[in-house]
């Protein structure tokens, strides 16, 4: 089931499960529904309200397999709803609208090669779509995931990464812009790995979020490696308000990132990707 399906401006109460601190600025939120089972697709995302403060656009995070009516988001701390957040505590309630959006292209990309590239926070959307492809392993060919963090300490999901490279035939490169401590992998920011990657670009698909400017120079890269604006999938969110494309707030040339997004195909924005004034 989806939340508020008969008017989607309405909010659903979700009780807090969990509050994890991922970083010294994110966090992952527990969420347990009052109504039983909630799905979404791997990529959409949902409106969360804080009562009395305001609401925010979070990319869902959880695992889809799993529609046990539990939702789990990373945010960072970087505004004022954001702040509200992170200080809330197990027990507390928080509202919840959506599903929306549209998906990560999983099933266009069964039996081909799947390139995850991803920088920062850009990694919480993208766990859903990871989670989906360890359930249907033996649909896919290989599966790359290149990540890239600022320094060691501001990895996201740090036993998983380790777990998704050791048990489950994932290829899994981890960089940081700057090495800190005791870290002895990779330096240098995230496309720097993609010219090493082992896949077949005539026959692989790619999912691309973080900041802009990472996915403009990613998108270079892949570009380099074989990989078609059509096979290159990137998610786009920014100024979202209402969700369901009455505000215009998010309007991205003649798109809507709410309803047309957060995942583009490429080629459907490669016009005015990057551009200030869009």
């Amino acid at each position: 089931m989806s939340i508020s399906t008969e008017n989607p401006m309405l909010t659903t109460p979700f009780r807090i499960k969990g509050v994890r601190k991922e970083t010294h600025d994110t966090f992952t939120l527990e969420l347990e529904s009052q109504n039983g089972k909630f799905s979404f697709e791997p990529g959409q995302f949902n409106m969360l309200y804080v009562y009395g403060i305001g609401e925010v656009p979070i990319s869902i995070s959880s695992d889809p397999t799993k529609p046990d009516g539990r939702l789990t988001h990373t945010a960072r701390e970087v505004g004022v709803v954001t702040k509200a957040m992170k200080q809330m505590r197990t027990g507390d309630t928080l509202g919840v609208r959506g599903p929306f959006g549209t998906r990560w292209p999983l099933e266009e990309a069964v039996g081909r090669d799947v390139v995850i590239v991803t920088g920062g926070i850009g990694l919480a959307p993208l766990r859903p779509a990871l989670y989906q492809l360890i359930a249907k392993r033996n649909q896919y060919r290989k599966v790359v995931l290149l990540y890239g963090a600022r320094t060691p300490d501001e990895i996201l999901y740090q036993k998983e990464l380790q777990k998704w490279g050791g048990e489950f035939d994932l290829e899994v490169h981890v960089t940081v812009d700057r090495a800190t401590g005791a870290w002895r992998g990779n330096v240098g920011v995230v496309t720097t790995l993609i010219s090493r990657a082992l896949f077949d670009p005539s026959n692989a698909i790619a999912m691309v979020c973080g900041p802009e400017i990472m996915m403009r120079y990613t998108i270079q890269e892949l570009g380099k490696r074989g990989i078609s604006n059509e096979r290159i999938y990137v998610s786009m969110e920014r100024n979202m308000k209402c969700a369901i494309g009455f505000c215009g707030h998010c309007q991205f040339g003649p798109m809507f990132v709410c309803q047309d997004g957060p995942v583009f195909q490429f080629n459907q924005i490669a016009p005015f990707f990057g551009k200030q004034e869009v």
